[in-house]
């Protein structure tokens, strides 16, 4: 037997059964020849779901660290204790027994319920699979410092997937769920090509750590409220009922004090090329990789946003399913007060679960779902084989400009993010401006100046990750926002991004993936001046930038050749064109077209 099987044997034999006596006290399966506990219930404990069995086990990360991981392990109750089952796995920060990013007034212990709706959503336990909640290093039960998806956390997501694979109840098929930080470990587990992982759903991942606390060197406003957010979730307490072993794993920063301390550090780097940030540039990493990937990704997102989302896909190669759309930081699932689907697609755990019965059990499904459902800024829903599939590319010349790096705010002002406010990336949002409609002169303006496109002859589509370069006359920021001008001037800004400017001369980079329909008489309007926004924490530098050769590389798409699919609006649409719609002056008759070639 290779010394990696023999850690794995012993690794499996590090399990600690949450066997709860009545009076709801955790004790730990004493070593006997007799056959181990089932586990525990929902009848013995209202936090096992309905339909599951419950126990806790440990094991060791992958890196050789000595870091120990938590699971929990929730078996379906119907089936004998060694049937053999496909596994779903959910690795993470937020799956500590106290609560996902705070104590939640749990008076007994138990498993996490983040995802509670997901696992009686779909009946998942009558369905014979097997549900694993993993706590990444330093978190929940588990040892070690956390390390914001860096080779430490990789190494547990692949410890994770294949312990999973490797216990006698599994079938050694193993699929992987999660939304937000948990969706990242997802895409880290089809980076890291496991043969055991043979599916991911990811729902608003993101998809490079930098673009998280980042723009092209500009700080966000959570560049230290985030892993503060973390170090605090960290340093969650352990609940008096949890067993000797999960409190003294829980406990690992309080003599690690430097867990905390890095983690602030580290992540307080500006500079995309370093080889911290290069570990933790998922995208870059999915070249040549080919797990069954179904994502979902919100266009105006206001939290995890669609940065390095086309590269991400088009470096993976496998199956690729996907729901794209108008809404903010969502489930699939989730509705609001009124009933409304948040993300307006209706079947979302039915689509997931035909996706995992094809690759965990071999079952093809009777339905057939298209590859890509995407929802763009009417409102609509098509069918598409992939994503993007545009029609052309265009590069439209800019003309000539100059504005003042002041920070002033202008045409559209959102206010600072309060310091208070919860930072993990569950929670985070951007500072969105006022629902309001304001007067914003184009002409005139020292902050910032504007081009037009000619008006849309047909309608049009600017799809894909449009990209901007640029040759500045002076170091300092560059703010690039594109808006949707309808003929009255009434216009919506639909995209943006920043950079930091070095030195005067050359500067590109990319703006946020886009889905955005221009109506026949509207124009794109391009905006290019100081950084006017409390979306970051930039640095004027009070220079005036001469900005030459600007060029923008476009994307359309013809949206004559939609196919429909079933889907609703989604209701964030209506409150972000409330935010960021304004009335643009001095509009002018346009320099560059925009109009893709009739071809499907």
């Amino acid at each position: 037997m290779s010394i990696r099987r023999r850690t794995a044997a012993a690794a499996g034999a590090l399990v600690t059964v949450a066997a709860l006596a009545a009076s709801g006290t955790a004790t730990a399966a004493a070593a006997s020849p007799a056959p181990a506990p089932t586990g525990v219930t929902h009848e013995q404990n209202p936090r096992v779901p309905e339909g599951a069995v419950w126990t806790e086990a440990y094991f060791p990360s992958a890196d050789h660290s000595g870091v120990e991981l938590h699971a929990d392990v929730l078996r379906p109750a119907n089936l004998p204790p060694g049937a053999k089952t496909p596994v779903i796995l959910a690795i993470g920060p937020y799956f500590g027994h106290a609560g996902q990013t705070g104590p939640e007034g749990w008076t007994r212990t138990g498993p996490s319920s983040r995802f509670a709706d997901f696992t009686s959503g779909t009946d998942l336990f009558d369905r014979g699979y097997t549900y694993v909640m993993v706590d990444l290093r330093g978190f929940g039960g588990s040892t070690g410092c956390l390390d914001w998806v860096g080779p430490g956390e990789q190494a547990d997501v692949k410890a994770a997937v294949q312990w999973a694979a490797s216990r006698p109840w599994s079938t050694g098929k193993v699929g992987m769920y999660g939304k937000s930080y948990d969706a990242v470990t997802g895409l880290v587990g089809n980076n890291l090509r496991l043969g055991a992982l043979k599916a991911v759903v990811a729902q608003e991942p993101v998809w490079n750590m930098y673009n998280y606390l980042f723009s092209n060197e500009v700080p966000r406003p959570n560049v230290t409220g985030t892993p503060n957010a973390y170090n605090s979730i960290a340093t969650i307490a352990p609940l008096a009922d949890d067993t000797d072993r999960y409190k003294a794993n829980a406990d690992y920063e309080a003599s690690h004090p430097e867990c905390l301390s890095d983690n602030l550090t580290n992540n307080n780097n500006p500079d995309l090329g370093s080889a911290y940030w290069r570990a933790r540039d998922l995208a870059a990493r999915a070249k040549g990789t080919s797990t069954p990937l179904f994502v979902t990704q919100g266009f105006i997102e206001n939290n995890t946003k669609p940065e390095d989302m086309e590269e991400y896909l088009g470096n993976h190669h496998g199956v690729e399913r996907g729901w794209l759309g108008q809404w903010e930081h969502v489930r699939g699932n989730e509705t609001n007060g009124a009933g409304q689907l948040l993300q307006g697609r209706a079947g979302f755990f039915d689509e997931v679960m035909r996706f995992y019965d094809r690759y965990l059990k071999g079952d093809r499904p009777e339905v057939r779902d298209p590859a890509f459902a995407v929802e763009d800024n009417t409102g609509a829903w098509r069918a598409q084989p992939t994503w993007p599939t545009p029609s052309s590319y265009t590069t439209a010349s800019l003309p000539d400009g100059r504005y003042v790096d002041d920070g002033v705010a202008s045409t559209l002002a959102a206010p600072v993010a309060s310091g208070d406010r919860q930072q993990d990336m569950e929670h985070y949002t951007d500072p969105a401006p006022a629902v309001r409609k304001g007067l914003a002169a184009a002409a005139g303006d020292v902050h910032s100046y504007f081009s037009w496109s000619t008006p849309a002859t047909s309608r049009v589509r600017i799809t894909a990750t449009p990209r901007i370069t640029l040759t500045a006359g002076a170091s300092g920021n560059v703010m690039v926002r594109l808006w949707d001008v309808a003929p009255d001037g009434t216009a919506v800004m639909f995209d943006e991004n920043v950079a930091l400017i070095e030195r005067a001369g050359r500067v590109a980079f990319d703006l946020k993936s886009t889905d955005w329909t221009f109506e026949v008489g509207h124009q794109l309007g391009v905006q290019i001046g100081t950084i006017g926004s409390g979306s970051w924490l930039d640095t004027p530098s009070g220079n005036t930038i001469a900005v030459s050769r600007a060029r923008l590389g476009l994307a359309l798409q013809n949206p004559r050749f939609d196919v429909p699919t079933q889907g609703d609006r989604s209701p964030f649409l209506d409150t972000y064109l409330s935010q960021y719609t304004r009335t643009l002056t001095g509009v002018g008759a346009g320099t560059f077209p925009l109009t893709p070639r009739n071809q499907h």
